[in-house]
């Protein structure tokens, strides 16, 4: 179902190969998406996120959260108990795993579990030699002077 062309990014863009793998991901992960745990995406400020996760029954100890290669996965897999007897069961426990592709720069650096939810803090730090600068332009008019002088002598000789 991939019918987004990206042709005309590749004619006029460099380095954004990265772009077609992480839409085609995104196209063929949410069909395949159960939509278990459900969970939110904060924008805190320009340069914070949160992903909140329901995890309600899971413990610290039977949740994973790894980042490799910009990509943060975060995984639940309950202990064997005890056999209950339920009457109704309406909270899952079934083992889950759920990844979130992350921008360029983009680091976890808190996770805090409160209340049956698993906040995720990120923070787009930029490095210093990435942010946009300018550029001093300087004119030397005896460079400007040597070249025209160059270009006189070749025809000249031409001539």
């Amino acid at each position: 179902m991939n019918a987004i062309d990206l042709t005309p990014l590749y004619r006029s863009s460099i380095g954004f190969d990265r772009l077609a793998s992480l839409l085609d991901h995104a196209f063929t992960s949410e069909s395949t998406s159960s939509g278990y745990p459900p969970y939110d995406i904060e924008v805190l400020d320009e340069n914070r996120y949160a992903i909140t996760v329901a995890v309600a029954g899971f413990t610290q100890n039977e949740l994973d959260i790894q980042v490799e290669k910009g990509v943060l996965t975060l995984r639940g897999n309950k202990k064997a108990k005890e056999e209950r007897n339920y009457l109704y069961q309406g909270i899952a426990s079934r083992a889950f795993e759920r990844k979130f592709n992350l921008a360029d720069y983009v680091e976890v650096t808190n996770a805090n579990l409160s209340n049956g939810l698993l906040t995720i803090s990120l923070k787009k730090e930029i490095p210093e030699a990435m942010k946009p600068r300018s550029i001093a332009i300087q004119l030397d008019d005896k460079v400007i002077e040597h070249q025209a002088s160059e270009i006189s002598t070749d025809d000249d000789r031409a001539a």
